[in-house]
């Protein structure tokens, strides 16, 4: 996968939003907001090609879990997979 070039992360009145830009990309009817832990996703995969096992990584590490716990590996897995998911729909990232 990898996130689709016009998407941007900003903070608008606190709160972490994708931002489209670009008149390709101009669709307001669909705001993408994030939480701290998506948006320390997007942020980790801007230009690179990742995969779930990658993202779970990431949440791995910047949490401190030790990845070789199954129950809170498998964890950030399933929550990977699903963000990976959401993005997919709003037409952020390519497969």
């Amino acid at each position: 996968m990898k996130a689709k070039s016009g998407f941007n992360l900003r903070e608008v009145c606190g709160e972490q939003i994708i931002v489209a830009e670009g008149i390709e990309n101009i669709d307001f009817t669909n705001i993408i907001s994030m939480n701290e832990s998506s948006a320390f996703l997007w942020n980790n995969v801007q230009g690179k090609e990742f995969t779930y096992d990658d993202l779970a990584k990431l949440l791995t590490d910047n949490y401190q879990i030790d990845e070789n716990t199954p129950l809170p590996y498998e964890q950030a897995l399933k929550d990977a997979k699903e963000v990976c998911q959401k993005w997919i729909e709003a037409g952020i990232v390519e497969e």
